[in-house]
């Protein structure tokens, strides 16, 4: 029996490919190992919006290149990088086998099949016509036992930001019908998935037959779907037909990721993102007025190319005035045809100590608005969806409430229930407590009691 190992990095759009690729490989009687030395074919299905994420990836390519000596192993790599760099791998990486992109997924045995049959190094990149492109069916037996599961819906970008390579490596915006994502949705409910997140590049962008807020309200009447999140937004889609779903569906959970990328309009401007700082929080007041207590995060690129000290000042000062739960802050790296790095030398590159020092700084700020934020949930009683045991502790248990807070607590109920934990302690990214009452029980077998299909994904 032969055996794979997957090595995913990035969002959760690669995690959800991956979970694809197992699928695919599954058809091939390819079965997985959690342990690469011992796999067969070891594929890294990669990330290229942080230059950080290719040097991992080759990082990765280089440890594995001992495995491939040691019993043949087939080497490939898929996901952005792949899209991004194609033949260029193969010559950067002597050993690699073969390079697919995000489109080429459903060709994995065809890929698999020229490597072995014809001995050849293989690259397949091109890109699949909007109209021709077929969203990858998950099978819902890889969900049973699952409690919370991703659904795409979307992929691609049309808003070139002038930072971003998603364009380049995901192509143009494609939305999935909306009969099939309900299909979907309706499938995973059957096996026990009571919480989904619809997830795209540009997720609220969604024209796949009705707007996204009505995607969302349609998916929360799936019966057996609790819960309804998805991920990631762009403030112009913010529409008002968004916000009042978030009005009327309880099932639309409280939380919104919503990035926002640079306090400063000039930045803003560099960045072509076509909002405003005072149009961004105008349509966030709305959110708020319409969901009282909803959860807001959000994405910042700090050392963006003539980002001055003022600049970054309005940042730190709408950091402030949001107080957002929490934030993914990163150093800006120039991407390969992006805008910004064409232009980086006109505008002005911010040397990278100093990048550094207002990361640190950013990071340090929203530390403590997070902090003040879990405080003061300590001696409140909250709902949460439980999803396993805990990792840190597999005596206790896991889930997370409906602004998506992490929550680890002593108690006993199975995966897939709903309980009340009272909140004892509290740090800025985690609560901790102790379980009051089960509130609903899962809706089939626990995880634990549940065949589970084998899948390997590791997420880096």
């Amino acid at each position: 029996m032969k055996r794979y190992f997957i090595h995913t990095f990035g969002c959760q759009m690669n995690v959800n490919d991956s979970l694809r690729m197992s699928e695919v490989l599954g058809k091939l009687e390819y079965r997985p190992t959690p342990v690469p030395e011992e796999a067969d074919l070891i594929i890294l299905n990669t990330c290229s919006i942080r230059e950080k994420a290719e040097d991992k990836m080759l990082s990765a390519l280089g440890r594995y290149r001992t495995v491939k000596l040691a019993r043949g192993t087939l080497l490939g790599v898929g996901g952005c990088v792949a899209q991004q760099e194609k033949d260029k791998l193969l010559k950067k990486v002597p050993y690699l086998d073969f390079v697919f992109g995000p489109d080429s997924i459903v060709k994995l045995p065809e890929i698999i099949g020229r490597v072995q049959g014809e001995r050849e190094r293989v690259v397949e990149t091109a890109w699949v016509d909007s109209e021709e492109y077929v969203f990858p069916r998950a099978d819902p037996e890889t969900s049973r036992g699952k409690v919370t599961e991703f659904v795409t819906v979307m992929k691609g970008c049309d808003n070139v930001c002038s930072f971003c390579v998603v364009p380049h490596t995901r192509g143009r915006e494609v939305s999935r019908p909306f009969p099939d994502v309900l299909a979907e949705v309706a499938d995973l409910a059957r096996v026990g998935v009571r919480e989904v997140t619809l997830i795209g590049q540009n997720v609220n962008s969604y024209r796949g037959g009705i707007s996204f807020a009505q995607l969302l309200l349609r998916t929360a009447e799936v019966p057996g779907i609790e819960r309804v999140r998805f991920t990631t937004s762009h403030p112009h889609d913010l529409s008002d037909e968004l916000i009042e779903a978030f009005r009327t569906q309880p099932k639309i959970m409280p939380h919104f990721h919503l990035p926002v990328q640079s306090g400063s309009n000039p930045v803003l401007k560099r960045m072509r993102r076509d909002y405003t700082v005072a149009q961004y929080l105008e349509r966030l007041e709305k959110l708020r007025a319409a969901r009282p207590g909803i959860a807001m995060t959000t994405d910042i690129i700090v050392g963006f190319p003539g980002e001055t000290e003022e600049d970054f000042a309005l940042t730190l000062e709408l950091t402030e005035k949001v107080r957002y739960d929490n934030q993914f802050s990163f150093i800006y790296s120039p991407r390969p045809k992006t805008g910004a790095a064409l232009k980086e030398d006109e505008w002005g590159p911010v040397p990278h100590e100093v990048k550094i020092e207002r990361l640190e700084r950013l990071q340090k700020i929203q530390r403590r608005i997070s902090g003040e934020v879990t405080a003061a949930l300590v001696g409140q009683e909250v709902e949460v969806l439980v999803e396993g045991p805990s990792r840190y502790n597999p005596l206790k248990r896991f889930g997370r409430t409906p602004e998506n807070r992490t929550v680890n607590f002593d108690g006993d109920a199975p995966a897939g229930s709903f309980v009340k934990v009272l909140v004892e302690s509290a740090t800025p990214n985690q609560l901790a407590g102790k379980q009051m009452a089960v509130l609903s029980p899962p809706t089939v077998m626990p995880a634990a009691e549940a065949p589970q299909p084998e899948i390997s994904c590791v997420v880096a």
